[in-house]
């Protein structure tokens, strides 16, 4: 029975494998006299470095397309491939032949004296599971304080290439705090090849796995990170299979790594000692495909952001900005423009042009790196601001839902700080100041404070929206002197 519980990792043994073969790649084999097994026949033979390295020879007397079943959970396609087993066990291997007439199946079982472990002492299997001589195997859990440790994109990308990112969506660094995902915790063990998964009685997934799973214990939004929380108890063992030639990772009965896909198989994206990267494509959503990132468990440290104060001033009048905004969905025009009134109370030469598009979500907004705003101490935003008049202010526009409830340019604007780490997310936990019904075709000076979150400490991004949003009014305006300070 040894063997049995082995056969999961013995696919990355089989070092000179082939991809296995699909009959439907054999169509040209249309015609001809079917084989039978009696037809069939193959050598095993020990090679000359290693008696549990195995060489399978293909010795039919008919043609065809050889492929094996190496009986270590590992296959190949090719006249003369090579098995490993580090294993002592006997193992059943089956070669079938594909020829123009058909296809025919004959098996041999072989006889595995003793261990030879010096068959998994690879790079990646020692990165998994720290090596043999750590026999309490290593722990993996999320990357939870890293960008990007979870996400989601297309199978193939719009030209047919393989998507290597998450493009549709990339969790920020504790995106899905409150739900299980962190819970999770994955032990690779090389002697035994057991891998061991606790949870906190839960898995993670979306509406779809959740309904693929068909477990009516669940929790809707666990902690608010959206989805589902689903009641899952693991196994208290399982196995796993490593192909280094292929760079997959398989999990033996069903066990997934905590989020729920429909798959138990995953492409290793990169594995060295300090992160596991691995993606996989979803079984329960047609042209899904999911990315996780792990890290050693000692390692998931959550790290220590500094909280300051530091003044951000900007007045747009020389050529390397200070504060040099990000825009989002804005158009074309030069941002840096002539002042369109030189008056008072702004009589400065240069100014910033605010080209709200047609888009339903258009702003400008700042990040400051390297720490998270100290409000105790700078909490008042102030800019000076110009509204003309020739925007269009009175047709109505599309708007991006029926939650939207403004459909007209508005003559406003709003300041926003937000927590950067949250992503396309980050709205739902921001600070917004909007001055309203603002005079137009005059400069006006604006004060935003925000002292009452004065105890926030997670801010470091300033949100500037002009005109309102959610909806498809375009418009122009204008602002300068903008300061961020006590």
């Amino acid at each position: 029975m040894k063997n049995i519980f082995k056969t999961g990792i013995l696919a990355l043994l089989s070092v000179l494998l082939m991809t296995s073969c699909d009959p439907q790649e054999n169509n040209e084999y249309g015609l001809g006299t079917t084989p039978t097994e009696t037809d069939l026949s193959f050598t095993a033979t020990p090679s000359s470095s290693k008696a549990n390295i195995i060489v399978l020879k293909n010795t039919s007397s008919v043609s065809g397309v050889a492929t094996w079943n190496l009986g270590n959970g590992a296959t190949a396609k090719g006249e003369s491939v090579e098995a490993q087993y580090p294993f002592a066990g006997t193992y059943t291997v089956s070669l079938t032949l594909y020829t123009t007439g058909g296809s025919a199946t004959v098996t041999k079982q072989i006889i595995i004296a003793e261990d030879d472990m010096s068959l998994l002492d690879t790079p990646m299997y020692n990165a998994l599971t720290g090596g043999a001589a750590n026999l309490a195997g290593k722990t993996w859990v999320f990357d939870e304080y890293h960008d990007g440790h979870f996400g989601v994109g297309p199978v193939l990308n719009d030209d047919g290439s393989v998507s290597t990112s998450p493009s549709w969506w990339s969790c920020p660094a504790s995106g899905k705090e409150g739900a299980s995902l962190y819970k999770q915790e994955f032990t690779f063990i090389q002697v035994g090849v057991k891998m061991i998964w606790k949870n906190n009685g839960y898995i993670y997934t979306n509406a779809n796995g959740k309904n693929a799973l068909g477990i009516n214990d669940f929790i809707e939004n666990p902690g608010g990170a959206g989805d589902f929380d689903v009641a899952y108890t693991p196994q208290a063992e399982y196995t796993f299979a490593l192909d280094e030639n292929e760079k997959t990772l398989t999990l033996s009965n069903d066990a997934f790594f905590g989020h729920y896909a429909g798959t138990s198989t995953y492409k290793i994206e990169s594995l060295t000692d300090d992160a596991l990267y691995l993606s996989c494509a979803s079984k329960v959503e047609s042209g899904n495909k999911w990315w996780y990132r792990f890290i050693p468990k000692e390692k998931n440290v959550k790290p220590v952001v500094p909280v300051k104060a530091v003044a951000l001033a900007e007045n747009f009048e020389k050529e390397k900005l200070s504060v040099d905004f990000k825009r989002e969905e804005m158009g074309t025009l030069q941002h840096i423009y002539a002042n369109p009134a030189p008056v008072p109370v702004n009589e400065s030469k240069l100014v910033y042009l605010y080209q709200k598009t047609s888009a339903f979500y258009s702003n400008i907004s700042y990040t400051v790196t390297g720490y998270k705003f100290d409000l105790t101490q700078m909490n008042k935003v102030r800019m000076k601001v110009y509204i003309p008049s020739y925007n269009n202010y009175e047709d109505v526009f599309a708007t991006a839902g029926d939650w939207v409830t403004i459909n007209k340019l508005q003559s406003q604007v709003a300041v926003k700080l937000q927590n950067s780490n949250l992503g396309t997310t980050s709205y739902t936990t921001q600070t917004e100041i909007v001055k309203a019904n603002l005079q137009k075709d005059r400069w006006l000076e604006l004060e935003f404070d925000f002292s009452s979150v004065k105890d926030r400490k997670d801010y470091d991004k300033i949100v500037i929206q002009f005109g309102g949003e959610g909806h498809a009014a375009p418009g122009i305006f204008f602002f300068d002197d903008f300061s961020f300070n006590k």
